[in-house]
């Protein structure tokens, strides 16, 4: 992973839920467009795979939140950063 990559996924936990859809969205859509190069398409598809993965981040905490928030605990194993409705 070169630094220019690094820094592009690096500033991901600065983004909302939505932001980071959004810019997943607009990821999928160039890399469906084609035209890119090789190069290009790889960093893309690299910055998608980041932001899926800060979307799913983002919909666990709203798991164990909701869990917490019942309170059947089916989530409290996955020590997670948002328990603190205890």
């Amino acid at each position: 992973m070169t630094a220019e990559n690094n820094a592009a996924t690096g500033n991901l936990d600065a983004l909302s839920y939505e932001e980071a859809r959004e810019e997943l969205m607009n990821v999928v859509s160039r890399l469906e467009a084609g035209g890119a190069s090789l190069e290009e398409s790889l960093a893309l598809w690299e910055r998608g795979e980041a932001l899926a993965t800060r979307c799913e981040e983002w919909l666990e905490g709203a798991r164990r939140r909701l869990a917490a928030a019942r309170g059947n605990g089916e989530d409290s194993g996955n020590g997670g950063d948002s328990g603190d409705a205890n």
